[in-house]
């Protein structure tokens, strides 16, 4: 299992979906997980820390947990299908480990309320992440900037510091 948090919740400008970025605490990777706008909404309320006047469903959720005595332990993204991700919700309850199968933006949301770990299989891990290509990124830049670094070493600044 490999420790993530939420990164950010981000609207794609062309069809208005949401995304859910989770990031590896130990690398730079990142699991992006598409999600529905109600789900997004549920995760970016409590990120933020905005009150509602009434609470909503993943409120109601973990009132029910902590009514009846269960802890959320932690979450776990732990299948990937046909493109869908699947998740379950590890609960303590009576001196008993349950799993409860839930979608992974319930269970996210679920999560950041109860202030749980999020996990993800390292097979997931492995088939759907995304590492950023920094290194190539810095290449381009620094190729960009060759020009300038070229000029300014061109330059005989001798006679600037004389007077």
């Amino acid at each position: 299992m490999i420790e993530v948090t939420v990164d950010s919740v981000r609207v794609s400008l062309l069809s208005q979906h949401r995304v859910v970025i989770l990031k590896d605490v130990n690398e730079e990777r990142y699991l992006p997980i598409w999600i529905g706008p109600f789900e997004a909404d549920a995760i970016t309320i409590q990120l933020q820390g905005i009150e509602v006047a009434r609470p909503q469903t993943h409120d109601l959720l973990k009132s029910v947990f902590d009514v009846v005595g269960a802890r959320i332990h932690h979450i776990i993204v732990n299948d990937l299908r046909e493109d869908t991700f699947y998740a379950r919700i590890v609960v303590d309850s009576n001196g008993r480990r349950l799993e409860i199968d839930a979608r992974p933006s319930d269970a996210i949301a679920l999560a950041v309320r109860a202030g749980t770990p999020i996990f993800v299989d390292e097979a997931v891990m492995e088939r759907a992440a995304i590492t950023p290509e920094e290194d190539e990124a810095k290449e381009e830049e620094e190729d960009r900037l060759s020009v300038f670094r070229d000029f300014v070493d061109s330059l005989d600044l001798g006679e600037l510091g004389e007077e």
